[in-house]
């Protein structure tokens, strides 16, 4: 049997570790049973192409008229409600997990856009946005040329 030396801050040091591990698993990176607050579970997909930015939001069971889109700044607002269909005075549920009530999620965008050319549709409950990208953040492409020819205009 080895004999070790107790040091009792080395202990406390590793208290501390794992409180710091708890508080950052639970309040930095949260569950998925902890929704963001205010985000109404709506999933997003945001990508870009050459000229786009483009926006997919998942909202089964919504119809367009209910979804409200905003644009301002370098952010874009989905809002909306899911209504239930028909209320039910009966309690016997054995699992009830569809949500129903209204949801809001804001997201920032990555590149600056043109608010005004934005198009929305909306197929099979999937929620398409349609950003044009402005023309400070689209690449740009620059063609290099030989060093002969740059020097030959020179002389």
């Amino acid at each position: 049997m080895t004999m070790m030396r107790w040091e009792p801050f080395r202990e406390m040091m590793s208290l501390r570790n794992a409180m710091d591990r708890l508080f950052d698993e639970s309040f930095i990176h949260p569950s998925p049973f902890w929704p963001e607050i205010g985000a109404g579970n709506v999933p997003l997909d945001i990508y870009q192409t050459d000229k786009n930015l483009i926006v997919k939001a998942t909202l089964p069971g919504v119809k367009p008229e209910e979804v409200d889109i905003s644009l301002s700044g370098d952010s874009v607002t989905i809002k909306g409600e899911h209504k239930e269909e028909q209320e039910s005075k009966e309690e016997n549920y054995f699992r009830r997990e569809i949500k129903y009530g209204s949801f809001n999620r804001t997201a920032r965008l990555p590149v600056p856009i043109k608010s005004d050319k934005a198009e929305a549709t909306f197929d099979d409950g999937v929620l398409t946005l349609t950003l044009p990208k402005a023309e400070e953040s689209r690449p740009k492409k620059i063609n290099i040329k030989p060093k002969a020819m740059i020097e030959g205009k020179k002389k």
